[in-house]
């Protein structure tokens, strides 16, 4: 693990509540203050979209969407076909749907997110 992905895992780790939310304009997702960090820190403003996009269409599912992203190490993608995937779920283990990732740059091996009243965010935020 490099240091930029350490100083992204520690750093996100402050960031509880939100005084500010910021909007994607085309979709009219609003995210958190944490997110804001993450997409900017780890130039991952793809995952803020595809999530949002992603959530936003299993909102007759759930109001509440659980996105766990997973980076797989080199013998898991070798068997999966794939590097990365990211599940939605309604948090208590039923996913509705899976995602899956040919290439990612995005630095962290795992992640977890909430989308709840169109707002993305980190679970601390929740």
């Amino acid at each position: 693990m490099n240091f930029k992905t350490i100083q992204i895992k520690e750093r996100l780790q402050y960031f509880n509540g939100s005084l500010v939310l910021y909007q994607l304009p085309l979709i009219k997702t609003k995210f958190t203050e944490g997110i804001k960090y993450l997409a900017e820190a780890a130039n991952s403003f793809w995952l803020v979209t595809d999530t949002s996009v992603i959530a936003k269409s299993l909102l007759d599912k759930s109001r509440f969407i659980s996105i766990d992203f997973k980076k797989f190490n080199e013998e898991e993608k070798d068997k999966m076909g794939y590097e990365a995937k990211i599940d939605y779920s309604d948090g208590n283990g039923l996913v509705f749907e899976t995602h899956k990732y040919h290439l990612t740059d995005f630095p962290l091996d795992e992640l977890r997110l909430y989308f709840v009243d169109d707002t993305l965010m980190l679970p601390s935020e929740y």
